[in-house]
């Protein structure tokens, strides 16, 4: 997290979380979701507007990270911006690095990371654990992930989505989740 980010929140201690405002595609891209949007339908089939200016995408990917439900959220200063995702946390670029002993993968905050584990789920969509956690592999890299699989250096189990995302204690939708926590405690 950037020290600024720490100061912040030292500084603010109590300022509100955002929910609804910011979401990740299955592609690795930031979404902004203003009150047009949001009213428009869910995330994703209204995405918003792209974040697409370089500083703001590295600060987003600087401090983003999840909460002790599963939830995942972008740390902007004081706040707590809470994230729809529309698949999972982490989206996977995979390379000609994957394919050498110990290879790595490379998140779309530019982290990169080894893999434990591979799954398809019912859409046909290869996810990768990693230390990092559940992430789903860019759909412009599956002849990169089809050569691991080819070199038995990956080996794809069937699971769900659902379940895949109870596995790893992935919340896509957090807004729902609290209305949910605080239904269940009135």
């Amino acid at each position: 997290m950037d020290a600024i980010v720490e100061a912040a929140l030292k500084k603010w201690p109590n300022v509100p979380h955002c929910y609804g405002w910011l979401a990740l595609d299955a592609r690795g891209d930031w979404y902004m979701r203003d009150e047009r949007c949001q009213a428009a339908g869910p995330f994703p089939q209204v995405k918003g507007s792209r974040v697409t200016h370089e500083k703001l995408r590295e600060f987003i990917a600087r401090n983003y990270a999840a909460d002790a439900r599963g939830a995942w959220f972008f740390q902007n200063g004081p706040q707590r911006v809470y994230l729809q995702l529309e698949a999972a946390p982490w989206v996977w670029r995979v390379d000609a690095a994957a394919l050498q002993p110990g290879g790595t993968v490379q998140s779309h905050t530019g982290l990169s990371t080894t893999v434990s584990a591979s799954w398809l789920d019912e859409q046909d969509r290869l996810f990768l654990s990693t230390p990092l956690g559940l992430g789903l592999v860019h759909s412009l890299d599956m002849d990169w992930a089809a050569q691991a699989v080819e070199q038995g250096l990956w080996a794809p189990e069937f699971c769900r989505h659902a379940d895949l995302l109870q596995r790893f204690g992935v919340c896509l939708a957090p807004e729902v989740n609290v209305a949910a926590g605080a239904a269940a405690a009135g």
